[in-house]
């Protein structure tokens, strides 16, 4: 029994969304921060104060562009994003996950070039999903995660939730 002034009950919507961030891996990172010593070691016979901020501006920015640059996996309102590209759920089949070795394969002789990919170094994981639609010449998107049963699950739960009638 709802009161009046309650208020209406909503969907959980954490449960309908997948986002993940494809960001460099500790030791891309570490590389990253290498070139603010080496920067500074350049400067240093001109000044040593401008050579240490120098140098330490240098490794921030490179892992902050690093970081702002990394692609977002997302699967939200009905739709896959993978970087800048995005497909609807509904032209999607079932999603394979792979790790170990069945993911190097899958990245590696497995790969097929007719499909799409967003594939991450240092990211063990990939999801493989198919390509549905007759008319898209791509075979499947092929995508690095750090959780793919998650983006498995979430690409499903949406394709689940598109081809529910509403009432």
């Amino acid at each position: 029994m709802r009161h009046a002034d309650a208020p209406p009950a909503r969907r959980d919507r954490s449960r309908e969304r997948y986002r993940e961030r494809l960001g460099p891996s500790l030791w891309i990172l570490v590389a990253a921060a290498l070139a603010a010593p080496m920067a500074a070691l350049v400067l240093t016979p001109i000044d040593t104060t401008i050579a240490l901020v120098v140098g330490a501006g240098i490794g921030v920015l490179l892992i902050a562009l690093m970081i702002a640059a990394a692609p977002v996996v997302e699967v939200r309102d009905g739709e896959l994003r993978a970087g800048r590209a995005h497909i609807g759920v509904e032209f999607l089949g079932t999603p394979e996950v792979h790790v170990g070795d069945d993911a190097r394969h899958a990245r590696g002789a497995g790969l097929d070039p007719r499909s799409w990919h967003l594939i991450r170094g240092g990211i063990d994981g990939i999801v493989v999903i198919p390509v549905t639609d007759i008319d898209d010449p791509t075979t499947a998107w092929v995508i690095s995660s750090r959780t793919p049963d998650r983006l498995s699950a979430a690409v499903r739960r949406a394709q689940i939730t598109r081809s529910t009638p509403r009432t």
